[in-house]
């Protein structure tokens, strides 16, 4: 073995293990698995060519963070922020009137728990939480990546600092200034009531059964009087309980059309849904107690296949 592969061997055994932290590091600062992947590519592309020249002043993990995070800054500089249909305006309120598929919009995309840091699913699910990582892409760059390193990775200032190449005092301001900012956009950890794990299995296969045999009358049971309800590439969303409910009054398909796969992904439960054993879209809940708050869908057939699922089923 030479000398070039031997060097090779060890930068892959150091720094495999860190692959599944640094897509979730790349997701939460683009909003998009298919983008951190490239970017975690890119990341280890780089790493591996300047891997003759660390000298090791800072931590393996801290280097690998700083090329990642650059590379992410670099996208963020000549892209566009990843959005969901809450961002972009009022709620509607007609449900036959929906505005036209916008598939050229940069939605943001969900990511599967299974290809998410495990860390950051048991650890810290509120750090995953579709509705974080919605309105991290509010925040800019600079305050996004300092709020991710300091409050989602408990980083140090100091290591923050390290990574971004600025000063602690320089990351202590920036922070404070991201904190301001979110706490208008996303709720706090704390007040996402969480439902028990019996409660949780309930909830979930009174809804897979109530809309997979189009009963309104069962799935209004099951939402807050607040629940929300999106379907990016569309951009109408609605808001309220009677507002929801109108729309799957009028948009739910019929009786027996649609099947439910249970999945996971940003830490929530969901579902891949079919539709005459098509697959059709994910859609990501967020519960609230023994109630649903939301249901995210994303109309995109691929997605599914993202999530490791066939395209179609026996229907």
């Amino acid at each position: 073995m030479t000398v070039i592969e031997q060097q090779h061997d060890e930068f892959v055994r150091l720094t495999g293990p860190l692959r599944r932290e640094l897509l979730t590091h790349c997701y939460r600062m683009l909003g998009s698995l298919q983008d951190a992947e490239d970017l975690v590519q890119e990341t280890y592309l780089r790493a591996w060519r300047s891997y003759g020249d660390f000298e090791g002043r800072a931590s393996l993990r801290t280097w690998l963070y700083r090329i990642a995070t650059n590379a992410c800054l670099n996208a963020l500089r000549h892209g566009s922020r990843r959005v969901l249909p809450a961002g972009l305006g009022a709620p509607a309120t007609d449900p036959i009137a929906l505005a036209q598929r916008e598939p050229e919009v940069p939605w943001l995309e969900p990511i599967p728990d299974e290809r998410a840091d495990p860390a950051a699913i048991v650890a810290g699910r509120a750090g995953l939480r579709l509705a974080l990582i919605a309105a991290l892409q509010h925040l800019p760059p600079q305050q996004r990546t300092v709020l991710i390193l300091r409050d989602v990775l408990a980083w140090s200032a100091e290591e923050a600092a390290d990574v971004l190449g600025v000063s602690p005092a320089a990351v202590h301001s920036t922070l404070q200034r991201a904190r301001a900012r979110l706490d208008r956009l996303a709720p706090e950890a704390d007040e996402i009531a969480e439902p028990t794990e019996q409660e949780q299995r309930d909830l979930l296969d009174r809804y897979a059964d109530a809309f997979e045999r189009a009963d309104v009358p069962a799935l209004t049971r099951l939402l807050t009087e607040d629940a929300v309800w999106q379907m990016p590439p569309t951009p109408s969303w609605f808001a309220g309980r009677d507002h929801v409910v109108g729309l799957l009054t009028a948009r739910l398909p019929r009786k027996r059309m649609t099947r439910l796969v249970p999945l996971r992904a940003n830490g929530q439960p969901g579902f891949a849904m079919y539709a005459a054993g098509e697959a059709f879209s994910v859609q990501v809940l967020t519960l609230r107690g023994p109630a649903i708050a939301e249901v995210t869908a994303f109309h995109d057939a691929d997605l599914v296949r993202r999530f490791g699922l066939p395209s179609r089923i026996d229907h």
